[in-house]
């Protein structure tokens, strides 16, 4: 342990679960109500399985609705996949949790952000995810987002 605790990591898995218990419910049950999820990902991330037509419409990043046409959600601890309707035909793709950038149910105003995924270690061991610039500043620039968390808080 480097000494301190790594708090925003502890935060990141715990959302990803949030979502992951979410997804379970809704491949168990269906969506309920008005319930409908967006989810964006790294499409460049390891692991992300799509049909190549989607990789190269899609190289860094996409967003997948899950709402009125989606065919055999399946979520395992560490990935989920659904088979969705793109251009007209039915595809499937594999998604990890690792690899998820945000997770919103606008149907009741729910949002989460997610860092970029972890980037491979670099020659050396050094990560590129690692903060290079002024605190909190990654190579690519990104800024962590601290999301406030007030459970008393209604909407």
């Amino acid at each position: 342990m480097d000494g301190s605790i790594d708090y925003g990591g502890m935060l990141r898995r715990a959302l990803r679960g949030m979502v992951r218990e979410a997804l379970e419910l809704v491949a168990r049950e269906g969506l309920p109500g008005e319930h409908h999820f967006l989810l964006s990902f790294a499409t460049a991330a390891p692991g992300v399985e799509l049909p190549a037509g989607l990789r190269a419409l899609h190289p860094e990043r996409m967003t997948v609705v899950l709402q009125h046409q989606f065919w055999d959600l399946e979520v395992e601890a560490d990935r989920f996949a659904v088979t969705l309707r793109f251009g007209g035909q039915q595809q499937r793709i594999g998604v990890p949790f690792a690899a998820l950038l945000a997770f919103s149910d606008p149907s009741v105003g729910l949002e989460l952000g997610f860092d970029d995924p972890p980037a491979p270690p670099r020659p050396g061991g050094e990560r590129a995810d690692e903060p290079s610039g002024p605190e909190g500043e990654t190579d690519g620039g990104h800024r962590a987002e601290v999301l406030p968390f007030d459970p008393a808080r209604r909407r």
